[in-house]
């Protein structure tokens, strides 16, 4: 017997703004969701979006593998890989992340490394 397969749509509401500077700026608009008293990890935040966008653009079918993702948009496959491993945090994780009340050490490097053993799944 196999289990269903649960799907996570996360769905970040961003306005991209250029001002006169020429370096774009992504604001979130204001929410009663945010809980925390501090304002979400943007670099997180994005860190996420892209990761489940790439997923869902792989299950899609618009992309084979890692290498022809990478390639599509111009950047390293062993970053797409790391990147990629984000969709796999546990909902309540990403949802801590978006509404900005994930725990201090939580941070885009330190899930960039490699993850605990400890969050591994028991056999």
């Amino acid at each position: 017997m196999t289990a269903a397969a649960q799907m996570l749509t996360v769905r970040v509401p961003l306005a991209v703004r250029k001002p006169r500077g020429g370096r774009k700026l992504m604001i979130a608009p204001a929410s009663s969701t945010n809980r925390g008293p501090l304002a979400a990890d943007t670099t997180l935040v994005k860190a996420v979006a892209r990761a489940f966008r790439w997923r869902r653009m792989m299950e899609a079918g618009h992309y084979g593998t890692i290498d022809e993702l990478a390639a599509a948009e111009k950047i390293n496959s062993s970053y797409v890989s790391r990147l990629l491993r984000l969709t796999l945090l546990a909902p309540d994780i990403v949802e801590a992340i978006l509404d900005g009340r994930q725990p201090e050490g939580i941070t885009l490097p330190g899930l960039m490394e490699p993850f605990p053993v400890e969050w591994g799944r028991q056999r």
